[in-house]
This record gives structure tokens, sequence and C-alpha cells, in this order.
């Protein structure tokens, strides 16, 4: 197996404490996070080979957020420097029946001002064999829609297996693009697709022949095996469609699952009610992580798919975007292991 590269944005974190609101006081949590700076921690807990490819700022902002990854194990050494800003956003942690609520701050930010030619393929692609990205990136400026572009394209000419998790945020898509304009061209290049069922309406324009129950937050799984089925019968290229299944009860209670479609078999996974909800930002990341995992180390897509959804439950108990736990841990969920019961 070789090197893993995820691309895209990492931005600084700024977090109210606890379940405050925004500024109720002085106080925000700074950490770093972004959804393919996220996937590439968890892989690197998971003990593989990662690398994370992006254009960061010049500076202490950028040292220390460089600095973070390497603790984890993760190689940075393909990340571009350049003077200007690091992407921000806002995290106010909702409760109950009260939202959580992010804010973006990332315009002018390196990453949104880079440009074709900012990153040498050749090289950020040396020794990988897998290449993983996602529609946040695209949407932050035509830049890095560019870039994104370009580097599906690089990735399938040398030979890598391309992940896209689809992730539509509607107050990114600000620069005169559509999310389907763009994001239906880089799919031509992806062999595994993650997403959930907005996503792929979103992002792609395919939803099932009746949504109603998926609208209500309803689980039908014949209509997310369409929804997948649609996928990979609009673009050929794609091997297999994984879609993220959350039930929202509140704030802090989400019933998760999973399933995914190879073209052949149809794969639904085990459900976690996770009824006490610590922090579900990086929840997707964690279950992309763990998914790209499970394909790289079992080969087996049922065992794969089982591995992301209890990869993402143990990820809502943790605080921060990163997902901080061990294969051994994840797999001790898979078997059952899931009553918080001390571990002496």
């Amino acid at each position: 197996m070789g090197k893993i590269i995820t691309f895209g944005e990492v931005m600084l974190r700024l977090k109210s404490p606890a379940y405050e609101r925004l500024f109720q006081s002085p106080v925000l949590e700074a950490t770093f996070g972004g959804g393919e700076a996220n996937v590439s921690v968890s892989l690197a807990n998971y003990g593989l080979d990662t690398a994370f490819v992006s254009v960061l700022p010049e500076g202490a902002v950028g040292d220390a957020c460089i600095r973070e990854m390497r603790g984890f194990g993760v190689d940075t050494s393909r990340i571009v420097r350049k003077a200007g800003r690091m992407g921000i956003y806002y995290l106010e942690t909702g409760a109950v029946q009260r939202p959580s609520k992010v804010i973006y701050d990332r315009a002018g930010s390196t990453m949104a001002e880079a440009v074709s030619g900012d990153i040498d393929w050749d090289k950020a692609f040396e020794g990988a064999t897998w290449l993983h990205l996602t529609g946040i990136t695209p949407a932050i400026s035509a830049g890095a829609a560019e870039l994104s572009i370009e580097a599906v394209k690089a990735a399938k000419a040398h030979g890598l297996h391309v992940s896209c998790d689809l992730n539509y945020r509607k107050n990114l898509w600000k620069y005169g693009k559509r999310a389907d304009e763009v994001m239906t061209e880089l799919v031509k290049y992806v062999d595994t697709v993650i997403a959930n069922e907005e996503d792929v309406q979103k992002a792609l324009c395919i939803s099932a022949d009746s949504a109603a129950a998926v609208d209500e937050g309803e689980i039908n799984v014949e209509l997310y095996k369409a929804i997948a089925g649609k996928v990979m019968k609009a673009y050929p290229n794609v091997k297999r469609v994984a879609i993220t299944l959350r039930e929202s009860k509140s704030a802090n209670h989400n019933d998760w699952s999973a399933c995914l479609y190879n073209g052949k078999d149809f794969f639904l996974s085990r459900k976690y009610s996770i009824t006490d909800i610590v922090d579900r930002v990086g929840g997707g990341d964690s279950f992309g992580g763990g998914l790209i995992y499970g394909l790289n180390v079992y080969g087996d897509e049922k065992q794969a798919l089982e591995f992301a959804v209890a990869a993402s439950c143990l990820k809502h108990t943790i605080p921060g975007d990163y997902n901080r736990v061990t294969v051994a841990e994840v797999e001790s969920l898979m078997k059952g292991s899931g009553t918080g019961r001390v571990q002496r």
C-alpha cells in the first residue's frame, strides 16, 4: 500500500466554550481542522502512511498548524507555503433543539487565492496510491476549483484511486458557479463517492424518484440504493457509492448508520444511537477516513463500511475536528463493546 494523499484547506477553528453562544464570554477555543486534514489525521492514527497537500500561509499560525499535524504523524512536506492568511471558521455548539452554528471567514485565504500551477502534482503524488478530496475545496474559490479538477486529473494520470466526499456547503458557493457546474466534472475522475442524500441532489442534481421519506428524516433503504445506482449509471467510472444516514432527533441525539453500493451488492451498516453528542463536527470526515482505511486494509466492503460507521460514532464523543481513536478502539465497538464501562 502506498501513501494516501488528501488535498484541501485546513483552517483555524475558533469555538465558544462548551455550549455557550459565540462571544457570550470573551473566550474562544483555538484549534485546527478541515475536511481533508481531518481524514489524514484519522489515517495516521490508524497507522497508515498519509500526506496532506495544501497551500498554507507563512508565519506562526501556519507553523502551529503544521506542527500539530506532524504530531499526529501526517506527512506535511508537500504543503506549499505562501504569504497570506489562514482561513477561519467559528463554531457554536448547539444543544437539544438549538442547532450548532458555523460561520466561515475564509475569503482571501492562501488556499482560496491558490491558482493552477501552485502545486507540483508529480511531487505531491510521489509514492502515492490514493487521493482523497471533498466538495468543500472547489466551493471556496474559482482557483481552488481549478486546482481540484487539476488534482483528480493528475491523480488518474498517475494511476491513483480517487475518493471524494461531495460535502455540499451552501454558504461557500459564492464566486459565480453552482456546485453542480464544478462537481459534475470532478466526479468523472472519482472511483469512490462518499455523500449524504442532500450532497447528491445539490452537487450532482441526482435524486430518488420520491424523496418524501428522506425529507422527513426517515430512512428508506430502497431510496438510497436507487440514488447510489443513479450516480453509478451517470458516472460509469465510479466503483462504489457510500451514503451516510443521519437521523437527527436533536442537536444532542442522532441515529447514525450508512450504506454502500458497488453496482452489484448493497450493504447496510449497523445503526448507532448517539444520545449525548459531544462534537459532531468532523463526523463525516471520520467516516471517510474509516472507509478509506477499511477498503485498503480489510479488502472487504461490508467490513470497511462497519469500520467507518463505528469510527464516526466514536468521533461524536471527542471535542475538536480530529478523530483521536485507534484501530483497536474502533474494532472493539464494531464487536459490540459500546457500554462505556471504565477499562482498567
